[in-house]
């Protein structure tokens, strides 16, 4: 082929060998790789063989299984099978590995029996931005998203969708007796044959009945009546579409404001946030190594008994309130309507007209205290727009002064959410986009867990290279 780039030919012998270090430049993430976890402490972490034993067959260091499992995920490669394959071609790991070939089982079980120590070592990456002060502002955004686990919806059970599922077959049942009945009616080969066909399936929805008729014991007696099959821990969660929720878990991070970088995650199987916002603000003050800090959420995160608990931890909690009333749907005063002076202790309703102190009473836990005027509402011209009852009653908490503090704040900062949307949302849709549609590989939460932090740990690994480059991280990493 003439007036073409020519490529060497594959037989051609060299006179002088090339060095595997040739094919990695000096700029390749893969160095950074390399020289952190070669810096790490492998056995305070708790890797399972950093002490290799003194007898028996040599194993693979676990340095060299981390390394492959990072350079996986920085890369979107995370099964053992595909890692295994990487070893033996690509040049990037041999370099990284110093051409060691694991099998599979070896990759696999590595991250199996490491869980904690791993979870460690993001950790461990997390304190070294913090020591190159890339968390200076102290300002966090925490939100949480489901994530689908290695469980179909079909193989999650509830009581309504079991219930569900058993009507299907019931039905199923009847309509195939009532062709069997047909079939029976006609004569012929061809009709014989349809009728050892519909038997055939009577027999197995029977079957599939008494399987969903023990299954139903189980989720009656489970603690949160909800059985996952394939994968024990995950459960059923809502979504914002309506027929759209997924069998999975929720993951909670705490993202850095600057830079964008996850200081902070954990993974439960818990479908809402509400009881998230003071231990994830804990996390995120304990990994900054901050006194103050300041914590954006949504209105998922809302909880007054958290927000009150955030605030003894030392952040500041920016959580907009969520409207639960109905009576701003009914075009009548909502609670937002009636303005309340703390030196008097009552309430003032939209006529100027004071409404106090009654009774408190206890609910849930929570000290609540009443007020109402029974006499100014029943001469109220306006009566129609408060309340359909006899007087419009307010309840207010024992804290509440609090939630009116965090309302002044967000008033004076009111492009605060958008803040918090820039800086959560972004991180979630970058993991979900590198996880793929199936998202978890592993099952039950332990192991999840630990699935969670290798993707953080390449995430912010590769955040920290796009802000410092390399060279400068490497140079960090060494000091």
């Amino acid at each position: 082929m003439k007036r073409f780039v020519e490529c060497e030919d594959r037989r051609q012998g060299v006179l002088l060998p090339e060095y595997l270090d040739d094919y990695v430049c000096e700029n390749n993430p893969v160095r950074v790789v390399d020289l952190f976890v070669d810096e790490l402490d492998l056995l305070s972490l708790g890797f399972e063989g950093a002490a290799p034993a003194a007898t028996g067959r040599p194993g693979y260091h676990p340095g060299v299984l981390l390394k492959l499992y990072i350079y996986g995920y920085l890369n979107q490669v995370s099964s053992s099978r595909r890692l295994e394959r990487e070893a033996q071609r690509n040049v990037e790991v041999m370099w990284l590995t110093g051409r060691l070939a694991p099998d599979f089982k070896t990759i696999a079980d590595f991250r199996h029996d490491n869980g904690p120590a791993i979870r460690a070592t993001c950790r461990q990456f997390v304190m070294l931005c913090r020591q190159l002060d890339l968390f200076a502002d102290a300002i966090v955004a925490i939100d949480g998203s489901k994530f689908k686990a290695v469980n179909t919806r079909d193989k999650n059970f509830t009581r309504a969708s079991i219930k569900r599922r058993m009507e299907q077959v019931e039905a199923s049942i009847d309509r195939y007796l009532s062709a069997l009945a047909t079939a029976d009616r006609h004569d012929g080969e061809v009709a014989q044959q349809k009728s050892v066909r519909l038997k055939d399936k009577l027999a197995s929805l029977r079957e599939q009945m008494r399987a969903f008729q023990a299954l139903e014991v189980e989720v009656h007696a489970a603690p949160d009546q909800q059985i996952s099959l394939t994968d024990p821990d995950a459960r059923a969660m809502a979504t914002n579409g309506k027929g759209t929720g997924m069998v999975g878990y929720n993951v909670q991070t705490a993202v850095d404001a600057t830079h964008h970088l996850i200081v902070a995650h954990e993974v439960t199987n818990v479908g809402n946030d509400r009881a998230q916002l003071s231990p994830m603000t804990k996390l995120a003050k304990e990994e900054m190594g901050v006194e103050t800090l300041d914590v954006l959420a949504d209105r998922g995160d809302f909880s007054g008994e958290e927000i009150l608990a955030c605030e003894a931890l030392g952040g500041t909690p920016y959580v907009p309130k969520p409207l639960t009333s109905g009576a701003k749907a009914d075009s009548r005063f909502g609670k937002q309507d009636f303005i309340y002076d703390p030196e008097q202790d009552i309430y003032r309703c939209p006529t100027g007209q004071k409404l106090p102190r009654h009774m408190s009473t206890v609910e849930h836990g929570m000290v609540l205290h009443r007020y109402w005027d029974l006499a100014s509402c029943r001469a109220c011209p306006i009566k129609g727009q408060c309340t359909t009852g006899k007087e419009r009653r307010i309840t207010r908490w024992e804290h509440e002064a609090v939630i009116d503090a965090m309302q002044a704040r967000m008033d004076r900062a009111p492009k605060i959410m958008r803040v918090r949307r820039a800086t959560v949302e972004h991180p979630f849709g970058t993991l979900k986009a590198r996880m793929g549609a199936t998202h978890f590989r592993m099952r039950t939460l332990e192991k999840v867990k630990t699935e969670m932090s290798l993707h953080v740990l390449a995430y912010n690994l590769k955040r920290v290279i796009q802000i410092l480059g390399v060279a400068p991280l490497m140079d960090a990493i060494r000091a």
